[in-house]
């Protein structure tokens, strides 16, 4: 009796692996090292987080887990925009990516880069600590990645070498360096500039050179590429649009882990994720304002936008605004509005 037994369960298994039914996890191989994918370096809160995260997972799994970062998307040649679709591939085990760099594959992410949606870190929270990014995690998890916790790159300020920008007027005719977003092409050409779309890694020779007049980035990045070098002298705040990063993992490689490692690296995200969040906000606040006086004394000159002042440049692209929340889904967009006014 119990030779027919094991000899039906060893029958089953083979009919299990001709069927392609998987092993539990835990029978399958860990990879000897996984590969994570970062824009930015450890020198920017963006690649700090994208480290920790791996230290932690090492740390949490005690080793059987062991992750590379690669900053500069060096995975896809630099090229940010295929980031996710690598991500998804496979080529790419594990990534800290940008909202913006993933909308052209998944365009409810554009919400984040409406134009003057988010007045602030309280609107920001709002979203990714609330529904609508319970909903975003949602619809990345249709897309064979599991989304783990939320980042933050942050408030994009605008830079230029040729003089302050108060008025929507001041950046008509000036050719500023955009990531590879269509929404970003159509906010800089409501407000009359000439915007180019530009990877990272070319924006700051461009800068040098003349190339291009202007970039927006967060403080943080302004700070630690010390775009002052290039000629980037006048400095507005005008947080037009933040920048939230996701902790990711590929579904597949999630799925060859156990329980108790996806455990692990779940909560090594989200512990990751609140200390690089706390590093992207430092030194940019009315409470601390010590990453701004450093930027000042690099002889940058500083523009804080008045509320009229800030509100002319969100009329300038209020048509801009519209076209794309019908474009990024209408109740996904009043769901925001709604959640970021309750605040």
């Amino acid at each position: 009796m119990q030779k027919r037994r094991f000899t039906a369960l060893i029958a089953g298994l083979f009919a299990s692996t001709a069927l392609g039914f998987s092993m539990p996890a835990t029978a399958q191989q860990y990879k000897d090292e996984y590969k994570l994918s970062t824009v930015l370096g450890e020198a920017f809160p963006w690649g700090w987080g994208a480290k920790r995260w791996a230290d932690l997972v090492a740390e949490k799994t005690e080793g059987r887990i062991k992750i590379k970062v690669y900053p500069g998307t060096s995975l896809v040649s630099g090229d940010q925009t295929k980031e996710f679709t690598a991500l998804r591939q496979g080529i790419i085990d594990m990534a800290v990516g940008s909202t913006i760099n993933w909308s052209p594959q998944v365009k409810e992410l554009n919400l984040f880069a409406l134009p003057f949606l988010m007045p602030d870190h309280k609107a920001i929270d709002a979203l990714t600590q609330g529904r609508v990014g319970k909903k975003m995690f949602d619809i990345l998890a249709e897309r064979d990645v599991v989304p783990l916790a939320w980042g933050e790159n942050g408030f994009r300020e605008v830079s230029n070498s040729k003089k302050p920008i108060r008025t929507p007027e001041d950046v008509k005719g000036m050719k500023m360096r955009v990531v590879g977003s269509p929404l970003f092409l159509a906010t800089f050409n409501a407000l009359g500039a000439n915007p180019t779309q530009m990877s990272w890694a070319d924006a700051q020779p461009a800068m040098a050179t003349g190339a291009v007049d202007g970039q927006e980035n967060p403080l943080a990045v302004f700070n630690a590429a010390k775009l002052h070098t290039v000629g980037q002298k006048n400095l507005t705040l005008w947080g037009y649009v933040a920048d939230p990063l996701i902790f990711v993992v590929n579904k597949s490689v999630w799925n060859s882990w156990s329980e108790a490692d996806r455990k692990a690296v779940s909560e090594a995200a989200q512990q990751a994720a609140k200390e690089e969040i706390a590093r992207a906000r430092a030194g940019i606040s009315a409470a601390d304002d010590a990453l701004l006086k450093e930027i000042e004394a690099n002889g940058v000159a500083v523009v804080r936008l008045t509320d009229a002042e800030r509100d002319a440049f969100r009329q300038a692209t209020a048509g801009v605004y519209k076209e794309w929340a019908e474009k990024i889904g209408a109740d996904l967009v009043k769901q925001a509005e709604e959640d970021i006014a309750k605040r």
